[in-house]
């Protein structure tokens, strides 16, 4: 059987630098298929909207993260911390607590931003919210690209920096052999 990864970007634009890094993820790795968990559909969390009647969007959203076996969120970092949208995200995949689907799920945390310090704020952030929903974050692992604008070409399409793509293979590496060697704990 197949394992699968899923991808959930941190950014809406169509050819974001995060969304761009997630998709050289798919190349580097045969053992896995990788699934886009998509995120800009999803409405304002509301409780409300619970009471009255999931939304599809919301529910396809939980499905697709009940059916991968992990998940790289791959995200930029706005005013030195998480973009809304992907924290809407996380609220959603959150509820109802008792049954949510991200709890124990691995993931793994990349982000890429022009600036210095590769998102090192909003990974921060993001760690602390999976954290409080308990789900299993890689351990002891970080990928931040800085300076991602001088490591893509000049399209916007695909990653050029070889030593950038050595990096994320190693932690796609690392990743995935801590999904496969690692029992989940309840």
């Amino acid at each position: 059987m197949t394992r699968i990864i899923g991808l959930i970007c941190g950014s809406l634009r169509e050819n974001s630098y995060n969304r761009i890094i997630a998709q050289t993820l798919t190349d580097m790795v045969d053992s896995y298929q990788f699934r886009w968990i998509e995120i800009n559909d999803l409405p304002l969390f509301n409780e409300d909207l619970e009471i009255s009647g999931v939304p599809e969007t919301v529910t396809s959203f939980k499905s697709a993260i009940q059916d991968v076996d992990g998940i790289i969120i791959v995200s930029p970092e706005y005013n030195s911390g998480i973009p809304g949208v992907l924290k809407n995200a996380l609220d959603w995949a959150s509820r109802p607590r008792e049954s949510a689907v991200l709890t124990k799920k691995p993931v793994g945390l990349i982000g890429a931003t022009p600036g210095g310090m590769g998102t090192a704020f909003a990974q921060m952030q993001i760690r602390q919210i999976l954290e409080a929903m308990q789900v299993h974050v890689l351990p002891f692992q970080k990928m931040l690209i800085s300076q991602v604008h001088k490591k893509i070409d000049s399209d916007r399409k695909v990653l050029t920096d070889d030593q950038t793509k050595r990096y994320l293979e190693r932690y796609m590496q690392q990743f995935i052999h801590w999904i496969d060697h690692t029992p989940v704990l309840d």
